[in-house]
């Protein structure tokens, strides 16, 4: 049995697959823009994450967390 180019058509068939949208980090921004667009998201999720944590405090719900 010749396989000799069956890796090709396997990649062929799944780039059709998947529309033609593969592996592609190169999105148009300079590493020192990827940094900052990176850090301003991880801020907003951390933001996001207080918020939620201060919400559930002081709604009164106990999870089992107390000691006497």
């Amino acid at each position: 049995m010749a396989r000799g180019n069956q890796r090709e058509k396997d990649r062929e068939r799944a780039q059709a697959r998947n529309g033609g949208k593969g592996k592609n980090k190169d999105d148009g921004l300079t590493p020192e823009q990827r940094r900052e667009r990176d850090a301003k998201a991880l801020q907003e999720k951390t933001a996001k994450k207080a918020a939620q944590a201060a919400g559930g405090e002081s709604s009164g719900g106990d999870k089992g967390n107390n000691k006497k």
